[in-house]
């Protein structure tokens, strides 16, 4: 199963029985344990993890080939959405999918991806921020619009050595109007309201792999 557009995922969010957290200070925290499968847009196994060492807590993605993919997601509090300005995270790859180039037809596997997506009436916005393997780095690509959704692809890392952390910080109103309205700065931000991650390697058949973790949101 390819999820080449994952904004049916996120309107599965509603339907999910998530435990969101709370909003304190201006800051919310994704804690590992809040995350779920989104059962609509995913296969039979779930192979993520949580793990607790020395490198703290994260969610550990480890596809395997002849899996179908699967999507894990966590909601961001009602109280949250609206004023969602900085999303922060860590990951860091354990195995890149073989040649895997998110802008290349038949090989838009990813490491890693970490779907950020927002909701104006029925409308579902989404930009798939991906770690690739051989993909240029700032590209943008696989641009879907229709009444109902809206996802652009951005490749925000490429390559480089595994098993190394990277931070992440992304200003959340700056890319919506980047992205969808034509990066005019008075344009209205719809609420934030949620995030999804995904390693896979279906399409090029091999491994892949990556932790996920430390994700915050500042309004």
């Amino acid at each position: 199963m390819k999820l080449s557009l994952l904004t049916a995922a996120f309107a599965a969010l509603a339907s999910v029985a998530f435990v969101a957290g709370d909003a304190s200070a201006g800051q919310v925290a994704a804690d590992v344990g809040q995350w779920r499968v989104i059962e609509r847009e995913s296969g039979p196994t779930n192979y993520y993890v949580q793990v607790h060492d020395g490198a703290g807590s994260y969610i550990r993605g480890y596809y395997r080939p002849g899996l179908e993919t699967t999507v894990l997601g966590w909601q961001v509090p009602d109280n949250a959405r609206a004023g969602a300005q900085t999303l922060r995270w860590r990951w860091r790859v354990e195995a890149f999918p073989k040649e895997a180039d998110e802008c290349a037809s038949g090989k838009t596997d990813s490491a890693a991806v970490i779907y950020a997506t927002w909701k104006r009436g029925l409308h579902w916005y989404t930009i798939k921020y991906v770690w690739s393997t051989v993909g240029a780095k700032g590209n943008v690509c696989d641009k879907h619009r229709n009444p109902f959704s809206s996802q652009d692809t951005v490749i925000l890392e490429s390559g480089g050595a595994s098993d190394q952390w990277h931070n992440e910080e992304i200003d959340l109103k700056a890319e919506f109007r980047r992205h969808f309205e034509d990066g005019r700065a008075d344009a209205d931000v719809p609420d934030f309201v949620g995030i999804g991650i995904m390693s896979d390697g279906d399409q090029t058949h091999s491994d892949s792999a990556a932790d996920y973790g430390s994700f915050t949101i500042d309004g």
